[in-house]
């Protein structure tokens, strides 16, 4: 009965041949995590997946901002949905959880009125000369990650325990908004239960967390924080987060959300340098990684080229935890070799 009863809460992840749409805000603060997620489908799971260069927005900020009008999103949209046709491709793989929320909206909009399917269709063709094919799959990375954490566990060089006492680590895990709130049957478990980075903790050795703010928002919230006068919301809610994980004492944040994890982590450094105030003991800050960050370093890739040295909270004491080596001499080398000027140290987080 009670596998009956999950089966509810499951959804179609296809197998193999996505088109992957990289994300805006992913790109700006860390890169390294897409690539990661390529090198991991490609080079471990070997699976195709196709990186398009013409690619762009989604204008999912921009829309939900109210500065871009739905009909305009709607077209933009199937300007993407039409590289991934003319690629050969029908399983849509976006890297932002807002565009994997945007792409839901718009073909479940379509589904129910089928006249601005064809009037986006016209659109399209009018302004473009392009034609579109509505994806039979759309999934978020995390989803692919979650499908595939067993074969992925079996070719990690570590596992999410604790080297020095020999137990799980804590972890609190944050998923996007975007992810399971606005169409809770398109995400692993749905708004209720979703247990798309549960199941990669637990399946790579760690202990999920459950604190009394887990599904509250991160602060992003885009107008929250867009507008300037209004980015004390954003901090507010966010610090809630924090304050409500601090007695759990977690070794880190998992998010499958940019905004996510760019506001958790830079959102520390802001309260610490603020209020003189971290939410760990040791003054250091909670370390917050993508889901790709943490896939690729359990598979033994350099921290550094996945970007974690880009992060406000530093992972080195993670790191140590988890027994994964790492090189403090490369940490600020760039592309061509040559080390970058080292960023100023906070005066209150430590690094």
């Amino acid at each position: 009965m009670s596998k009956r009863y999950w089966n509810q809460y499951q959804k179609e992840i296809a197998d193999d041949r996505y088109f992957y749409e990289r994300s805006c805000i992913r790109q700006s603060f860390f890169p390294g995590s897409e690539a990661a997620f390529l090198k991991i489908l490609r080079e471990e799971l070997g699976k195709d997946i196709h990186d398009d260069v013409n690619q762009h927005t989604c204008t999912g900020i921009g829309y939900h901002s109210d500065v871009v009008p739905f009909e305009t999103t709607m077209t933009v949209v199937a300007r993407l949905f039409s590289l991934m046709t003319q690629a050969g491709y029908e399983n849509y793989v976006p890297s932002c959880v807002t565009s994997f929320g945007v792409f839901t909206e718009i073909v479940e909009t379509w589904k129910e009125q089928p006249a601005l399917l064809e009037k986006t269709r016209k659109l399209l063709k009018e302004t473009t000369g392009r034609e579109f094919n509505i994806p039979k799959n759309i999934v978020h990375p995390s989803d692919i990650i979650y499908k595939f954490r067993f074969e992925l566990r079996d070719r990690m060089k570590y596992r999410l325990v604790n080297r020095y006492t020999g137990k799980p680590l804590k972890v609190v895990e944050h998923i996007g908004c975007h992810y399971a709130k606005i169409f809770p049957k398109h995400g692993v478990g749905n708004a209720e239960f979703p247990y798309v980075l549960a199941g990669m903790i637990e399946a790579w050795g760690g202990e999920v967390i459950d604190y009394p703010e887990r599904r509250h928002c991160c602060g992003f919230g885009f107008r929250q924080y867009l507008v300037q006068q209004n980015r004390g919301y954003s901090l507010a809610n966010t610090q809630k987060k924090f304050e409500s994980m601090q007695p759990y004492e977690p070794d880190f944040i998992l998010t499958n959300c940019p905004g996510c994890s760019m506001f958790m982590d830079k959102w520390q450094y802001v309260i610490a340098e603020m209020e003189n105030k971290t939410y760990d003991k040791d003054g250091y800050g909670i370390p917050v990684l993508t889901y790709e960050e943490l896939a690729g370093l359990l598979l033994g890739y350099d921290p550094w080229t996945l970007g974690l040295q880009l992060h406000q909270v530093q992972s080195e004491r993670l790191m140590d935890k988890i027994g994964i080596p790492y090189n403090k001499n490369e940490k600020f080398k760039g592309v061509s070799g040559k080390l970058l000027p080292y960023p100023e140290k906070p005066e209150h987080l430590k690094v």
